[in-house]
């Protein structure tokens, strides 16, 4: 089911957004969230609601994903070699080549290439023996050159500095191998030497942000650190390496980005987002059938999942279902009044345009507005420090917020807010003038009806704090 949200920009803050400690009684409604350079937060704690809390559950997870990957397995020639290669050097050897090729290809084109370079080069000692252009030759038309060099020189390094033993843990391989990164390491220490550590690579995180109704931005720093936690929380001990690649598996053949196979899922019975989406789709179904609103109306809202926990994002509002414009500048008046503390002139909030987002199954759509407030932004410091002093909210530069623990879609509000001060600036400022625009009418400005002129509007910059420093 979709929700329409509703942001006003209006000053140059953060506010962090609603997580599990704060659960919203509204239903289907819009939000209001403001945009120049501040975000209101989402508590700092992370919701209990994206974690596997009882090992029962986490029991029952690792053995019907490792039941179905034991049956449904593509027949890969690397897998095929970890399996049957008895020595764990070359065994490592091996799952590392793999792991390097398939970094940015393909699974199907990588096939042929790998059995090539291992029937060329079986072992890390032939592998050192190699020249450049011998590697380069059988690497061409795979792409990204610099990862069979990284892995030639790699293999040097263990025949000349480490007696050709290749290392048996993550930690040593990430920090004695050239080229070799968390991942990568993860994978070749659960795989070839049997260490219970997860592996976190594009399938796996679309794998985890669905079963746990994570809809926060991947990408940030802090959401991959929790990602990683949540992998080694659920690797299998007994199989780690089995339990790895059963993780990847299941995100590259079945939880694909689009479209992904839910009904033939072995883990569909411990996924949040496939069971948000079933409510939904019953809370929908009843209300159109006409039926009893009391039993639909259980159906948790989004909120509820704290998909936004613990992130900063732009001053919301949330507004109920078909109002119209008129009602939804009303409301979010009133609402960054209370923010501001003080009166706001309704000619200054504009409609800035709509953001589409997609928080795992669930489709949301912001409605943006902003708004120029009445003081200046670096004469007012009396009032920003009184502001800042408000535990749920601060004051960030445009550097900062790049920076900020912000959702994706925090980010497409910022962008097109942007865009439409872009647009504004005209081509003076290096963006495009709207075409028709009439260069004479330059400067010009229109006259209030008591004679004063209306505020400027200022770019994005004015109304964020300068860098430390400068």
């Amino acid at each position: 089911m979709s929700k329409l949200r509703a942001a006003a920009r209006s000053g140059r803050g953060l506010q962090q957004g609603a997580g599990e400690g704060r659960k919203s009684p509204r239903r289907c409604r819009k939000n209001v969230s403001s945009h120049k350079g501040m975000l209101p937060p989402v508590s700092a704690q992370q919701s209990a609601y994206h974690l596997f809390s009882h090992p029962a559950e986490i029991e029952a997870f690792r053995k019907n994903l490792l039941a179905w990957y034991d049956k449904c397995k593509r027949d890969l020639p690397w897998r095929k070699l970890a399996a049957s290669e008895s020595d764990a050097n070359r065994r490592a050897y091996a799952v590392w080549v793999s792991e390097i090729m398939l970094q940015q290809t393909q699974v199907a084109t990588v096939i042929d290439y790998y059995n090539r370079w291992m029937q060329k080069w079986p072992t890390l000692q032939a592998l050192a023996k190699a020249s450049l252009e011998e590697v380069n030759e059988l690497w061409a038309g795979l792409g990204y050159y610099s990862r069979g060099k990284r892995l030639q020189e790699a293999a040097q390094k263990v025949v000349s500095e480490l007696a050709g033993q290749m290392p048996a843990t993550a930690e040593e391989l990430q920090r004695l191998l050239p080229g070799v990164g968390r991942y990568t390491a993860g994978a070749i220490a659960s795989i070839s030497y049997g260490q219970a550590t997860g592996v976190v690579d594009g399938n796996v995180i679309r794998v985890l942000c669905r079963v746990r109704c994570i809809g926060a931005d991947s990408s940030s720093p802090a959401v991959a650190d929790r990602l990683w936690d949540l992998a080694n929380a659920l690797v299998d001990p007994a199989r780690p390496g089995d339990f790895n690649q059963a993780m990847m598996e299941l995100g590259a053949t079945v939880c694909t980005p689009r479209a992904p196979l839910c009904m033939e899922c072995p883990v569909k019975q411990h996924c949040k987002a496939r069971c948000r989406v079933e409510k939904e789709l019953e809370f929908a179904s009843r209300r159109l059938l006409g039926k009893a609103a009391s039993s639909c109306s259980q159906a948790p809202d989004i909120e509820e999942c704290g998909l936004l926990a613990g992130l900063w994002e732009f001053p919301s509002l949330a507004l109920g279902p078909g109002l119209k414009e008129k009602q939804q500048r009303e409301a979010l008046l009133a609402h960054v009044q209370a923010w501001a503390g003080e009166a706001v002139a309704r000619g200054r909030l504009r409609h800035v345009g709509e953001v589409s987002h997609v928080f795992s199954h669930i489709h949301q759509t912001y409605v943006v507005y902003s708004l120029l407030l009445g003081r200046d932004p670096e004469m007012a410091s009396g009032w920003r420090d009184e502001m800042l002093e408000r535990p749920a909210f601060r004051w960030v530069t445009q550097a900062e917020f790049q920076k900020s623990a912000v959702s994706t879609a925090m980010k497409k509000v910022w962008k097109v807010c942007e865009r439409q001060n872009c647009e504004g600036r005209g081509s003076g400022q290096g963006c495009k003038r709207k075409r028709g625009a009439d260069p004479s009418r330059a400067g010009q400005r229109k006259v209030e009806a008591d004679g004063s002129l209306p505020p400027r509007q200022l770019s994005l910059d004015a109304f964020l704090k300068a860098p430390a420093g400068e």
